[in-house]
């Protein structure tokens, strides 16, 4: 039984209440609204894969998700951010069951798509932000990481399903605590998986530019 088990059944009330409590805040400051353009709500296991470039960015994912789905849903965070302290580390795993990894690992206990995959053989899904990080550049998407990539490959029956999330980033800007009421849209594509023979960087690119064609704005450029 992983850790992560244990704390599931041992925080489950604090969760379910966190998770509400999240939820309902994301809608009434955000008016958040789940468009589901390629897929469709399911209870199916997921790797949601998003844009990343605000620490509420997985919370706003999570309110279009229904209450079901959302418990059996964690978000991939960083060990080196959220586990500084312990006051962040009950926060990311006690209270919002966060999964976290260690991008500069050291110990085989610590590899990253070694802790995934054990949520998924769970039967969770997982929210992963294939950047790495935020991204506060000029960029719409910074390159991604291999991680979605040899998840797809360890596991190809789980879906991978790309999701946009639009203005978290204006509603909680980084360093702040306080969000700023803004309306926001969460934009579900359809999934995506791996081709026969495709090689990862072709994968990683036409993934990226999956999750680009779902910004919802107009003056984007392509």
């Amino acid at each position: 039984m992983t850790k992560l088990h244990l704390r599931a059944n041992t925080f489950t009330l604090l969760q379910t209440v966190t998770s509400v409590g999240l939820s309902a805040l994301a809608w009434v400051v955000t008016g958040v609204r789940p468009i589901w353009n390629g897929s469709q709500p399911s209870e199916r296991q997921r790797i949601y894969f998003a844009n990343h470039a605000s620490h509420g960015d997985f919370i706003l994912l999570s309110a279009c998700l229904s209450e079901k789905v959302r418990a059996r849903t964690h978000a991939v965070a960083a060990a080196e951010y959220w586990g500084k302290s312990r006051l962040r580390r009950f926060i990311a795993e006690d209270m919002l069951s966060s999964v976290l990894i260690h991008r500069h690992w050291t110990d085989e206990t610590q590899h990253p798509i070694s802790i995934m995959l054990s949520v998924l053989d769970q039967g969770h899904s997982l929210i992963l932000f294939p950047e790495g990080t935020r991204n506060t550049s000029e960029e719409d998407l910074l390159p991604f990481r291999s991680g979605l990539y040899n998840l797809s490959m360890a596991r190809p029956d789980v879906e991978l399903i790309p999701c946009w999330i639009e203005n978290m980033s204006r509603v909680l800007p980084k360093g702040q605590f306080l969000p700023v009421p803004l309306l926001c849209r969460v934009v579900f594509g359809p999934p995506v998986a791996i081709e026969p023979g495709e090689e990862r960087r072709a994968f990683l690119e036409r993934a990226r530019q999956t999750l680009l064609s779902l910004d919802p704005r107009p003056d984007r450029d392509d």
